[in-house]
């Protein structure tokens, strides 16, 4: 199965790379926060990654993300269910940010429950990683084809 993939930058220094087939991926290039706090971290993650948006008002992505996490350090998975429960929030929304993730390549579901991608924050970082750059390969690939096809040179090819 072929995949195409879109990518580009938008005026906020965001990196926007995206498969038809179903993930996205957004980087933002953000200051780190000054002191360690879990709660800042996780704010930070989330909009490094794109998950967060300043439209979040309520910051809801922050606290279902910090919600999935720590239910995810508790016991293996996290219902929706659960989720809802305990934010106090429907169902509705809670699957609609799930979704987002999912989409993202963070967290996968299986049997009614969310996982994070391969086990940690930091493994499911580097897996999101590793779909970057795949999908960079790819745009590379077709680069060079057009590159080729209209005779254009790069530095690579002069030697």
């Amino acid at each position: 199965m072929k995949f195409i993939h879109y990518f580009w930058k938008n005026l906020n220094n965001c990196l926007h790379i995206k498969s038809c087939m179903a993930q996205q991926i957004i980087l933002r290039d953000l200051q780190r926060p000054k002191k360690a706090n879990i709660d800042e971290d996780i704010g930070w993650l989330g909009s490094s990654l794109g998950f967060v948006s300043r439209k979040d008002t309520a910051h809801m992505m922050r606290q279902i993300l910090k919600r999935v996490l720590t239910g995810i350090a508790e016991e293996e998975g996290i219902s929706t269910e659960r989720l809802a429960r305990e934010l106090n929030i429907a169902i509705q929304r809670v699957n609609y940010h799930v979704r987002c993730l999912v989409d993202a390549g963070f967290l996968y579901r299986r049997k009614k429950r969310i996982f994070l991608r391969q086990g940690s924050v930091r493994a499911a970082v580097e897996e999101i990683r590793k779909d970057a750059n795949r999908m960079f390969d790819n745009l590379l690939v077709i680069a060079d084809d057009i590159d080729r096809s209209l005779g254009l040179k790069n530095r690579n090819r002069l030697r």
